[in-house]
């Protein structure tokens, strides 16, 4: 399949048939932040479909088509797929964007050129609550090499938020680790 050239086209909304077992939820919030988003930048990601015309992935973006009372959007057929190719695909489709992280230094610095431009960030999807604690957010990841604990107090608060797996993660390495608490749960954090 590498190398397969699909083709866009452009199909009645109406025509499109979502996907029964669609294990993907949509809130009302995020279709309306992905509506918002195709009137910023166009409908940029088409819908992918099999030859019956049931949508592989673009669940969202036809909701959010069908809000914004679009008559046609892009399609890609997906072709030479088994049925359970594309039972499988529905899932990856949206599970491997989830498995992506952020580079927090470096989307801070994205967001803070974008509201310098007075660009409305809240087409970007993230809550004010997330974008509040990025720009609190402190990189050391070029000042590692130079930071000294002895520069620390005796007792020091550090507050982070973690998803589960995050923190099993960390819990596991600061229990392997030998050092100080301080220096293990930096390390822990790649710090």
């Amino acid at each position: 399949m590498p190398g397969v050239k699909h083709k866009i086209s452009y199909l009645n909304v109406k025509d499109l048939i979502p996907y029964v077992n669609n294990s993907r939820t949509h809130s009302d919030d995020q279709i309306n932040q992905i509506a918002a988003s195709i009137n910023e930048f166009g409908f940029t990601n088409p819908i992918l479909i099999d030859d019956k015309k049931n949508i592989v992935a673009g669940h969202g973006r036809v909701l959010a088509a069908n809000k914004l009372d679009l008559d046609k959007v892009p399609t890609i057929e997906l072709k030479g797929l088994t049925k359970a190719q594309i039972k499988a695909y529905v899932i990856a489709d949206n599970q491997l964007a989830l498995n992506a992280g952020w580079d927090l230094g470096t989307l801070k610095l994205e967001l803070e050129h974008l509201q310098e431009v007075e660009f409305d960030i809240d087409l970007l999807g993230f809550d004010s609550g997330f974008i509040d604690n990025l720009f609190e957010f402190v990189d050391y990841s070029d000042k590692n090499k130079e930071l000294d604990m002895d520069d620390f107090d005796d007792w020091m608060e550090l507050k982070f938020k973690f998803s589960s797996d995050q923190y099993e993660a960390v819990k596991s390495a600061l229990s392997k680790l030998g050092d100080s608490p301080e220096i293990a749960l930096l390390s822990a954090l790649g710090l």
